[in-house]
């Protein structure tokens, strides 16, 4: 089986900064993890890689759907297998890296993800029910049903509450027991990056400070002004917020500390799924991701 690294840990734990200088010291090649870098012109809200960085190392699965497309589990591991066999013909190493728990468990798991067709009525009728109820008592359906999708769905976010209450009443079975794990496909080494809670915040909020620096309420200004603002990827932590601001006339202040707030909420549920993994290797330093590599590859 081909050889793969994979980097995982919280969203500004430093993943793709690793990534780069592991890519340069064992020539490899990048693929993104993360369902929301898929989108293209969603970059300072998803903290894509700089320029500089795309520059120096090829990246694969970034920019690949148009922000009103959708983009599912099933496609991405599809998508990631042929990315991996590309790489590897080109005799470089596959470094899959990200903090979408369930888009790197799809690959290393080699996960059978059964494809559920959308029930347009059943959705409309979930959307009634938080129109009228709100989202939490909708997510808390979810949850009654399927516990363990606290820990992979956004609460805040309606599009994946409903698809996730559409796959669990479609299928009657729990969306987080939908996943069957086959045959390995590749042998792998999982390297997890983890900060104490208090510095993982205050590298949040300085990531979101900066975002707001670099231009994100232009960039969702602008991307709303070519795809309309009721688009599924524009629900993703960082753009629900400013889009907030922009019609429900929210202070920008405020949105700015939702952003932060959401952002901390999420990154404690990406921990919870990685610590359930017993086959990460949580490392302290990058000199301890190279020796783990080195002896993985040897």
């Amino acid at each position: 089986m081909h050889k793969i690294v994979v980097i995982v840990g919280p969203t500004a734990s430093g993943k793709s900064a690793l990534a780069v200088k592991i890519a340069r010291k064992f020539s490899g090649e990048i693929m993104s993890a993360d369902s929301r870098q898929v989108y293209r012109g969603m970059d300072i809200g998803t903290a894509k890689p700089t320029k500089k960085e795309l520059a120096y190392i090829p990246h694969h699965l970034i920019d690949i759907k148009n922000p009103d497309e959708n983009y599912t589990v099933a496609e991405y591991k599809r998508d990631a297998i042929k990315a991996i066999n590309k790489i590897t013909k080109k005799k470089k190493l596959p470094i899959l890296v990200g903090g979408t728990g369930l888009y790197v468990k799809a690959v290393v798991d080699n996960l059978n993800i059964p494809e559920v067709a959308p029930d347009p009525k059943l959705r409309k009728k979930l959307e009634k029910e938080i129109e009228k109820y709100g989202l939490n008592f909708v997510f808390k359906k979810l949850i009654d049903i399927d516990p363990e999708a606290a820990y992979i769905i956004d609460p805040n976010n309606p599009r994946r509450i409903i698809r996730a209450l559409e796959i669990a009443i479609k299928t009657k079975k729990p969306f987080s027991a939908q996943r069957k794990a086959g045959q390995p496909l590749f042998d792998f080494i999982e390297i997890g990056i983890r900060w104490p809670k208090n510095t993982l915040d205050e590298r949040i909020n300085k990531r979101v400070d900066l975002m707001i620096e670099e231009g994100l309420e232009g960039e969702v200004k602008n991307l709303i002004k070519k795809y309309g603002r009721k688009q599924q990827s524009f629900e993703a932590i960082g753009y629900r917020e400013i889009i907030d601001f922009f019609y429900k006339k929210i202070p920008l202040q405020d949105a700015i500390e939702l952003i932060k707030r959401d952002t901390r909420n999420y990154a404690k549920r990406q921990m919870t799924w990685f610590n359930k993994d017993n086959r990460i290797r949580w490392i302290k330093n990058e000199q301890g991701a190279e020796k783990l590599i080195k002896d993985f590859l040897s």
